[in-house]
């Protein structure tokens, strides 16, 4: 190793995001840079999709499938191999056109001639409920009318693409998923030995290209030290493949790990096997634990002088987790996240769920940014408040940010950004906002809150004013019973009231949903869809999506779960990761079967369908009657005009 001034090389390893860099490798390579250290950056995320999704890549995966045996392959191995010629000749153009190369193809596309098309598009059949919605023409005129050619090929694509991603699941590599990808070795898995025993498996083909990949990025870049940031669960199976491959390669490269997952699941890691793959796994905000980490390689610090990081002891082979205490570096002082050595022109503009704030998040390429580290509110009862990316909230000025916002547009060309805060600040948010108008500074720009009352009506036209197009917020379970356990600091009238000033402005309103809160009952989510219904109805939102409430070791539900009128199921013993946690509900309700008539209703809610009918008509899947609701019918209605009149 170079120890004088050594390379550092930050990875982002599959699985992340498809249309933008996941931004972590971005803010540690311009922190690093600002410290003098020699830093570059790559995406073998996008890498190892580009090069599977080629003529050359369908030809491999093409001879893996032809080598199952016919009664093994899935409908959508057989629907390839039938139409395999088109989808050889097609997936360059395909490609090209969803990197933004070729937008005249979209009408081919769109026209439904061009594309094979395999189990994925069955989809475009069942997309409106077929009791409420209208039978007959085409399936997707209801969502991209007459002129949105280019939006409807692209979905068109995606569905494409995602039959690729299957046939590559079921023929190649039964772990293979664009976003989850093998995530079942690594989310709250106490065990190593599933992730071991994959690790130790023969090569699969995209094992294969990965490994070439990674051999190609070394030579390019010969680092030192190679960073391994896993945001998710769906990348450390691919992380430690790569780290398996520069350890054969060259076991002098020293590699760390690091990233959301690790800072979640991996707190009590205590399994040595890890340390076969990595030299090192840190904690938290990186910069000053990689600050220390490289100046122990570089002989100014001792071992004992790390920070939050985890090693395996030499002599006893045991984990040891070392945190001298030092100050984090401050939100003001990381820097300006840099895309520098990232192929932008290559990220893919997907257009997958046709849900509109989905679609900021899987299409265009949006440069991530954080107004502030942590959270203000930090009370939430089902998040992990416990941990520093929440617990420890630190902001920057406004010049600060919009310094960074211009250094970024400077570098990249792209002005739209996205907001990654867990709940961005009012405060600041309005110092930019009030910033950004004084600059005049021409940028899109969207994130999430808490749908508190300083976003007043004013303050909603102010953020417009700045290129604020959409805001997200977590309504979670529409019950004030439950908003109060959940420690959310809002009422259903105050969402209401905040909501419409946020469209009212022009700016799209995505509500985070929850069901299976401890202690919710069949009526509370009757209650809470009618809120909801009324929500849109009203023109308060125009987006939503129903998550099922998960019980995580950090939260305050975790923690102290006879608060929450919960008894947790008690885990085997835990030497790997740590997160999800399961409990017992002295209600006895069946989310999972009322989970079913909250999604429909909430996608056809979406498209102006189904909302002057009764609530309970998206249960009838049920063998139970549910109850009616006891919500007054003009509930938000009337909270509006209470708003107006004061």
């Amino acid at each position: 190793m170079n120890t004088s001034s050594p390379r550092v090389l930050s990875l982002i390893p599959p699985m992340t995001q498809l249309n933008t860099p996941y931004p972590s490798t971005a803010y540690i390579t311009g922190f690093l840079r600002t410290r003098g250290v020699d830093a570059v950056q790559a995406d073998l995320a996008l890498a190892l999709v580009l090069q599977l999704f080629t003529a050359k890549g369908l030809d491999a995966i093409r001879e893996r499938a032809l080598a199952q045996p016919e009664a093994d392959r899935s409908g959508s191995v057989h629907a390839f191999l039938d139409q395999f010629a088109r989808y050889r000749s097609t997936i360059a153009p395909v490609i090209r056109f969803l990197q933004g190369g070729d937008s005249t193809l979209a009408h081919r596309i769109a026209a439904r001639e061009l594309l094979p098309e395999g189990p994925r598009f069955n989809a475009l059949e069942v997309y409106v409920d077929a009791e409420l919605g209208e039978e007959g023409g085409d399936p997707l005129a209801w969502a991209f009318g007459a002129l949105g050619v280019q939006d409807k090929a692209r979905h068109l694509a995606t569905l494409y693409l995602n039959d690729l991603a299957d046939v590559l699941r079921d023929a190649v590599d039964e772990r293979f998923a664009f976003v989850r990808y093998a995530e079942s070795l690594a989310s709250s898995q106490p065990s190593f030995d599933p992730m071991a025993d994959a690790l130790a498996a023969p090569f699969t083909l995209v094992d294969e290209v990965l490994h070439t990949l990674t051999l190609a990025t070394l030579a390019e870049h010969k680092p030192d030290v190679v960073l391994l940031s896993v945001p998710f669960p769906g990348a450390l199976y691919a992380a430690l493949r790569i780290a398996q491959t520069i350890k054969a390669h060259n076991p002098q490269i020293t590699i760390a790990l690091g990233g959301g997952f690790v800072n979640t699941e991996l707190r009590e890691l205590a399994e040595p096997r890890v340390f076969h793959f990595v030299d090192y796994v840190t904690l938290d905000a990186g910069e000053r634990p990689l600050l220390a980490l490289l100046e122990h390689l570089q002989g100014k610090r001792s071992k004992q002088r790390l920070v939050r990081t985890f090693v395996r002891e030499e002599d006893t082979g045991a984990v040891r987790y070392i945190n001298f205490v030092e100050p984090d570096v401050s939100f003001e002082d990381i820097g300006t996240p840099t895309w520098d050595g990232l192929p932008l022109d290559k990220y893919l503009s997907l257009l997958d769920m046709l849900n509109p704030m989905h679609r900021l998040w899987s299409d265009g390429r949006w440069n991530k940014l954080t107004v502030a580290h942590g959270c203000y509110w930090k009370k939430c009862s089902f998040c992990d408040v416990s941990l520093d990316y929440i617990s420890r909230y630190e902001t920057a000025s406004a010049s600060t940010l919009a310094d960074r916002m211009e250094a970024i547009v400077n570098e990249t060309g792209q002005t739209g950004f996205h907001f990654v805060d867990e709940a961005a600040p009012p405060k600041a948010l309005k110092a930019l906002a009030d910033e950004l108008l004084r600059r005049q500074l021409p940028v899109s720009w969207w994130g999430n809150i808490r749908f508190e009352k300083t976003f007043t009506p004013e303050l909603c036209q102010v953020l417009a004013d700045s290129g604020c197009i959409a805001m997200s917020g977590g309504l979670e379970v529409a019950s004030d019973r439950l908003l109060t356990l959940m420690k959310k600091g809002v009422s259903i009238e105050q969402v209401a009231r905040v909501t419409k000033g946020f469209s009212d402005a022009g700016i799209l309103v995505h509500a985070y949903l929850m069901y299976g809160f401890p202690t919710q009952t069949v009526q509370d989510t009757v209650d809470s869809l009618e809120y909801v219904r009324q929500l849109f109805e009203n023109g308060c939102i125009q987006s939503g999506f129903f998550h099922r409430f998960s019980c995580t070791v950090h939260s305050p539900v975790g923690l102290d779960p006879a608060a929450y009128g919960i008894e947790l199921i008690p885990l085997p013993e835990v030497t790997f990761a740590k997160n999800d946690i399961g409990f017992i509900d002295p209600t006895g309700v069946d989310h999972d079967a009322l989970g079913v008539g909250l999604r429909k209703a909430i996608y056809n809610y979406m498209h102006g369908i189904g909302l002057d009918e009764d609530v309970r008509g998206w249960f009838s899947h049920l063998h139970e009657p549910v109850p009616r609701t006891r919500v007054k019918k003009r509930f938000v209605e009337r909270a509006l005009e209470l708003q107006e009149r004061g």
